[in-house]
């Protein structure tokens, strides 16, 4: 019996004057799965979550969430999503009790079930303890975990979550999986460029460019790759492929100053490779294959992210 779609996109693109931010996109989001994702800087996941989250309406395409059209009814679908931003969203001189009261009453919740809930999320977020004390005092791991109770108050039935776990140690990130784990049925859609985050997901979709190259499960995405790859890192890459091609009949891929092989049985190279080239090679590395090394067997490029930028400095006024 096949999964009904929490949400579906056919042709959906969207630009920025001349660039393209997205590029004839398609994909579909069964309910109750967590779905990712994973694109480096500049790859449009931060448009697309702004059309998902209703921020900005789709310029060319369809969106749908539960059957309701994103550009014909953005308010119906608002009631049924909660979302968390990359940027933080709490307050911090309210306590952690008082944001969620502040949040269910712009959502309109009653008294008494805003209540109900808040002691809820705060037992599955183990926040309980914490309730009284201003948000400011908490860890950023903690006030992520106010923010997702915030967008779970009035129990929507998807959660959007836009580079959520970005800045958290990797305790604090396992600690806001967990508790999204704990809801249930519910459908979670996050974009984000972290590895390890990316593989909580169900389905993860790959961005590249505005445009999705691959689309499966985390395990069917790394077996595209083949059971292992060879990394060779040489001071003239480009000389010694054309030789490994020549004499070994292998057809390495090129990668800056690394050669790349990957396949099920590439371990038996590396006695070949040490007894015919090793005083041209630097290091040697084996390992089974990453979501990274998906990235770069689809589109030939490593997967890089740049560094967050400084914030700016406000300059002082002149009296």
């Amino acid at each position: 019996m096949t999964t009904p779609a929490a949400v579906t996109a056919r042709g959906l693109s969207f630009a920025y004057g001349e660039r393209q931010a997205l590029r004839n996109i398609d994909f579909s989001v069964a309910e109750g799965s967590a779905h990712g994702f994973l694109g480096p800087n500049g790859s449009g996941k931060s448009t697309l979550f702004k059309i998902l989250s209703t921020i900005v309406p789709p310029q060319q395409g369809n969106v749908s969430m539960f059957g309701i059209d994103l550009a014909q009814d953005p308010a119906a679908v608002r009631r049924r999503i909660g979302v968390v931003f990359q940027s933080p969203a709490v307050d911090k001189k309210l306590t952690v009790l008082e944001n969620l009261r502040y949040a269910g009453r712009l959502y309109g919740m009653p008294r008494a079930e805003l209540d109900r809930r808040s002691s809820e999320l705060l037992e599955h977020a183990d926040l309980k303890d914490r309730s009284n004390d201003r948000t400011g005092e908490l860890s950023g791991g903690l006030r992520r975990r106010v923010e997702i109770c915030k967008a779970l108050l009035h129990r929507p039935a998807l959660v959007l979550l836009d580079e959520a776990s970005t800045g958290l140690d990797p305790a604090a990130r396992r600690d806001m999986w967990s508790l999204l784990k704990k809801q249930t049925g519910i459908t979670v859609l996050f974009t984000t460029h972290l590895m390890d985050e990316a593989a909580e997901a169900d389905r993860l979709t790959l961005l590249d460019g505005g445009a999705i190259v691959a689309a499966g499960t985390p395990g069917e995405l790394m077996r595209m790759v083949g059971g292992q790859v060879l990394e060779i890192e040489a001071q003239n890459p480009l000389a010694l492929a054309a030789d490994i091609r020549a004499q070994l009949g292998v057809d390495p891929k090129v990668v800056e100053t690394m050669l790349r092989c990957d396949g099920p049985r590439v371990h038996e190279l590396v006695s070949k490779l040490i007894d015919r080239f090793g005083d041209r090679i630097l290091r040697v590395s084996l390992a089974h294959p990453s979501l990274a090394d998906v990235f770069l067997h689809l589109t030939g490029k490593r997967f890089v992210v740049a560094p967050p930028e400084e914030p700016k400095k406000k300059r002082r006024r002149k009296e």
